[in-house]
């Protein structure tokens, strides 16, 4: 996986044109294998906001981001990275979910974060002083400094996405894509990447991260998009998290229950394997 998305992304140095937004997408349509997966999908982000994309399987939030990070094309539509073409910007750092990932692969984690570099070196070059002096600052950001020698595959799932938010930040990207990756953290781990992103906002960055806890997509997000294949609403929690909505999206996977302390929306959703995720719960 390592060695793939890497090669699959032709970076160049592109201007970023003045006044033009950050990512704006319209009329986005993709088809392949027969299916749509994404139906004239059309939306704006602005500078350092922090989006939360959330919907059932299938919604089509990978193909969302794979679009925008250029390695997968549209069948039809625009999207726009400060002004160009998603392809070849070293400024998106796409960060896919831990399952598409080869742990087998041999590297350690100063070498997958220094994978972030290739944009700024070049394909051909070897890293200099100062890219590594940004690799060590970036595993020191996010805590895994004292790894840095260690094995990506031996690493625990947490510490694995820490990693590749330290590989973003080596790339020092604008934008940056993370697809579902709170799935499988205990509450510790997930408060840790809150904290980067924490970081991350504050240096301007903007993010967009697929999950699918609604209550955190609540309650930690700026905005929030909902998607299956149509985007069925973004903005703000409170106007996007709401029954109607959520119907709308997940069909009879969701459970409206009427409790003394207000409504509660109960979501079961299965996996890719036919598992029945745990139902995410909003008051």
């Amino acid at each position: 996986m390592f060695k793939r998305l890497q090669s699959s992304l032709h970076f160049r140095n592109i201007p970023h044109e003045h006044g033009t937004g950050i990512l704006d997408v319209s009329d986005l349509t993709v088809h392949y294998d027969g299916t749509t997966a994404l139906d004239c999908i059309s939306f704006s982000l602005t500078v350092g906001e922090r989006v939360a994309v959330v919907g059932p399987n299938g919604a089509g939030k990978s193909t969302l981001f794979k679009v925008v990070a250029g390695v997968l094309p549209a069948s039809r539509g625009i999207v726009n990275v400060f002004g160009h073409g998603p392809v070849g910007h070293i400024c998106i750092a796409y960060v896919p979910q831990r399952s598409q990932v080869d742990w087998r692969f041999p590297a350690n984690v100063a070498d997958v974060v220094m994978m972030g570099r290739t944009g700024k070196i070049g394909l051909f070059r070897w890293p200099g002083g100062k890219d590594w002096n940004i690799v060590r600052e970036s595993l020191e950001l996010v805590g895994m400094a004292n790894l840095s020698k260690r094995q990506i595959g031996e690493l625990s799932g947490g510490q694995q996405q820490r990693v590749f938010t330290a590989q973003a930040l080596a790339q020092e990207a604008d934008l940056i894509l993370m697809d579902e990756p709170l799935t499988g953290l205990d509450a510790p781990s997930q408060e840790a990447i809150f904290q980067l992103l924490d970081e991350l906002q504050a240096r301007k960055v903007t993010v967009m991260i697929a999950t699918h806890d609604l209550h955190l997509a609540a309650e930690r997000f700026d905005r929030v998009m909902l998607l299956n294949r149509k985007l069925l609403g973004f903005g703000p929690p409170a106007e996007i998290i709401l029954p109607e909505r959520l119907v709308a999206a997940y069909g009879g996977h969701i459970q409206v229950i009427q409790t003394p302390e207000g409504e509660t929306m109960l979501l079961e959703e299965c996996c890719h394997d036919g598992e029945v995720l745990e139902g995410s719960k909003v008051a």
